[in-house]
């Protein structure tokens, strides 16, 4: 395995360098059921309120003296409609770590909705909190006499978050988005942490494809995330059993360590359970990534008098 004094060291002259960009938007294999934290345009859009919490362990058993310092990610999302607003609103949380670099966030959207021809539209405005955090106390510089470092310990700072999204989707057919986060690119006042936000841009797609046998179903998705200077471009496919297990595949064409992730889940009531295994294709991520997805929907009664619809996404 590669020397984890080697990985430290190149997170360090990253960081120190003139501007430290906050990390990249988390990494999810779930994309096709996480569609909140990535557009506000998909707040309200299931006919229920909708849980989802995510976990994902990158290049598991990666550390530094016995400390993990492989990236770990946590978030929980819950959205709504909510008809006296005529749309939907919804909440993000999350934490974003790698090595001594955390990142904790807060995202509160409110999507406007409404009958657009055969399906639904959302337009999305989304405002919060990043709050980046540097434990510059843990680092091992292999130089002494850094004064970037030496002599620093915690340091952490608050930024502003804003977004944008639209969200459409015909139920049972297709659903199509288009968003941006991080608009803003909000920095560090007084340079305490030399932190940086880059804007983010998300294109997604997905197709429900309904087998001669009724009992299976295809569910293929794509997602293409850019910042301006490099663009990830996401596929997955889910066969889905009678709506209620499902296994399939994903492919990211530009992730290096773990390009492959191989998906399994099931859905219980209201409950779903999903998980994923990113197979390691160098030393760095030899362990692995793993990633588990929980999710709840509270179904709400709408008035007579509005079109119903629903996302066979959860329902």
């Amino acid at each position: 395995m590669i020397r984890t004094s080697v990985f430290c060291s190149l997170l360090v002259a990253t960081m120190l360098s003139v501007s430290l960009y906050a990390q990249q938007e988390a990494q999810w294999a779930h994309n096709m059921f996480n569609g909140l934290a990535t557009n506000p345009g998909y707040a309200g859009s299931i006919n229920g309120i909708c849980a989802t919490g995510l976990a994902r362990q990158q290049w598991a058993g990666f550390k530094e003296n016995g400390e993990n310092v492989a990236p770990e990610t946590y978030q929980v999302s819950i959205h709504s409609p909510l008809n006296i607003l005529h749309g939907g609103i919804g909440a993000t949380i999350y934490q974003d770590k790698l090595a001594y670099n955390k990142e904790i966030g807060v995202k509160l959207a409110y999507a406007y909705r409404r009958d657009v021809g055969m399906g639904n539209l959302g337009i999305g405005l989304q405002a919060g909190f990043i709050n980046g955090y540097i434990d510059y106390s843990k680092f091992n510089p292999r130089q002494s006499g850094d004064q970037l470092i030496e002599g620093k310990a915690e340091e952490s700072d608050m930024l502003l978050d804003f977004g944008l999204g639209i969200h459409y989707f015909v139920p049972e057919k297709y659903s199509l988005g288009l968003s941006a986060t991080r608009l803003s690119e909000s920095e560090s006042p007084g340079d305490i942490l030399g932190y940086k936000t880059k804007r983010h841009y998300y294109l997604s797609g997905e197709y429900y494809f309904e087998l001669p046998n009724p009992m299976f179903e295809i569910n293929p998705s794509a997602l293409v995330k850019s910042d301006g200077v490099k663009t990830e471009f996401s596929v997955a496919a889910l066969i889905k059993y009678n709506n209620k297990f499902w296994g399939g595949v994903g492919y990211n064409m530009i992730r290096v360590y773990d390009p492959i992730s191989v998906m399994i889940g099931f859905k219980m009531k209201d409950l779903r359970f999903g998980y994923s295994y990113g197979i390691p294709t160098s030393v760095i991520g030899s362990g692995g990534s793993h990633e588990i997805m929980v999710g709840y929907c509270f179904r709400i009664e709408f008035d007579r008098g509005r079109r119903s619809y629903k996302n066979t996404r959860f329902l």
